[in-house]
């Protein structure tokens, strides 16, 4: 006899990804007493303990982590079979977890989530922004329906479209616009001052990539987890940094910045959709990928309209 139920499986999933009894409960609805009582039948079935709580804090025990992949996937597999169970879909709806990238999210959500919010009313979608490796692993065991990432991605267990491509520029401060050699050359020694983001971001590899030979001095100086902050100490004089194109579309640069472009061929990466090659979610998916690259459209034809108003 199965005594553990899917209930049980989901209310693990929503502690294990909030490690907040409070904030599990409202996920899945249900109220706190509930879902202490589900998690406490569970760890009786199985025989051990899978949280330890302490005083305002929640951790996985050792047993629970190794059990976590595998129930996510079990999961993973019942949504899709509910999903290819319906045989007529009109369109994106229900729960769809999202991945994306931290140097796309800040400047494609705001279109995507306005446009899927008018076009889909009944989907109810969640977003989680990860380096790529994070996303990807969550992707693989069902966690995440899909995710938006710079490919190609040398994952078997992973099918992918390709969005657009998103070209790279140059941002250097904008007192020495004048004495930088334009369009900047991949051999160009300005590269000594590269300033990257930290281990884990795609975007840094793209860096080390498109310099060449010249080792970036102050890779080991300086470091930040996000592009903003990066383009702010570009401001300052501190170095200079890599900046795709998709944020000098979707954003203002700040004061004391300068885009320079690239000699050709122009560095560029490939945003790309990706989702579980198991998923039934196919129509669904293909939806998205439509409404992602009106997003991406929808920030281009803004940017050109600025660049001509201005």
């Amino acid at each position: 006899m199965i005594r553990i139920t899917l209930r049980q499986l989901q209310y693990f999933e929503a502690l294990a990804e909030t490690l907040h009894f409070g904030r599990a409960a409202e996920l899945v609805g249900i109220s706190q007493p509930a879902l202490s009582s589900q998690i406490a039948e569970m760890e009786r079935h199985l025989g051990f303990r899978l949280f330890e709580r302490g005083r305002g804090v929640v951790h996985l025990t050792e047993e629970a982590a190794a059990y976590r992949q595998r129930i996510a996937r079990i999961l993973g597999e019942v949504r899709d079979l509910e999903t290819s169970a319906r045989k007529e879909r009109k369109g994106l709806e229900g729960r769809f977890r999202l991945g994306i990238i931290p140097t796309v999210a800040p400047y494609l959500l705001a279109p995507l989530l306005e446009g899927l919010a008018g076009e889909f009313p009944a989907l109810r979608i969640e977003i989680r922004e990860a380096v790529t490796a994070t996303i990807l692993d969550e992707t693989r065991s069902g966690r995440l329906d899909a995710t938006i990432a710079a490919g190609p991605f040398d994952e078997p267990a992973l099918a992918s479209e390709d969005l657009f491509e998103d070209r790279f520029l140059l941002a250097i401060p904008a007192a020495e616009r004048g004495i930088v050699s334009v369009p900047v050359k991949p051999e160009s020694l300005i590269f000594e001052r590269l300033m990257l983001l930290e281990e884990g971001h795609c975007m840094r590899e793209h860096a080390l990539a498109i310099c060449g030979t010249v080792r970036p001095m102050s890779m080991t100086s300086f470091g930040a987890t996000s592009l903003t902050t990066l383009l702010h100490m570009v401001g300052h004089g501190l170095g200079i940094t890599l900046v795709p194109e998709i944020a000098a579309n979707a954003t203002a640069v700040p004061p004391g910045v300068a885009l320079v472009p690239f000699s050709d061929p122009v560095p560029a990466r490939t945003i790309t959709l990706a989702w579980r090659r198991a998923s039934h979610r196919g129509p669904e998916l293909a939806l998205l990928a439509d409404a992602i690259r009106a997003a991406h459209g929808s920030i281009v034809m803004d940017a050109a309209a600025n660049r001509r108003a201005g």
